[in-house]
């Protein structure tokens, strides 16, 4: 029983002609996956650069920081006082024209989004420049 396209008038003995690509393909993608992979892993090792040494530099933070905390309820106390939205509006105006103040905002976990988002606009209108908010790591 033959499998191939063999004609009757062919030799029965002849060897096929073709080539079967598909285990050449698979090295070749095996060959490049190595490549891809290794490839990053030997670029710094062959720039060969000696790095100066230096003592580590103290940060001086001379940012002005003020905290706003709100708490559950959607109150909002301006480093332990309490005050309304058009209090801390007209307080955030006089402080945002320096260039280093910078507003801390602690917001309670329970505290809708929303009223955070009104706090955001405030000190946006404002001309707060520098907001960053405060979390507790676990």
């Amino acid at each position: 029983m033959s499998f191939g396209n063999h004609s009757s008038s062919e030799d029965s003995g002849s060897m096929m002609s073709e080539i079967n690509v598909t285990p050449l393909v698979d090295v070749m993608l095996v060959l490049l996956v190595v490549f891809i992979i290794t490839a990053p892993l030997l670029a710094p090792q062959s720039l060969k650069l000696n790095l100066p040494k230096t003592e580590s530099v103290v940060h001086e933070d001379k940012l002005q920081k003020v905290s706003l905390a709100i708490d559950a309820q959607g109150n909002i106390s301006l480093d332990s006082a309490r005050m309304s939205d058009e209090g801390l509006a007209e307080m955030l105006r006089n402080r945002a024209v320096d260039p280093q103040f910078q507003l801390q905002i602690q917001a309670d976990e329970a505290v809708n989004y929303g009223r955070v988002a009104q706090i955001m606009a405030i000190a946006q209108k404002a001309g707060v420049s520098k907001l960053s908010f405060l979390t507790v790591t676990k």
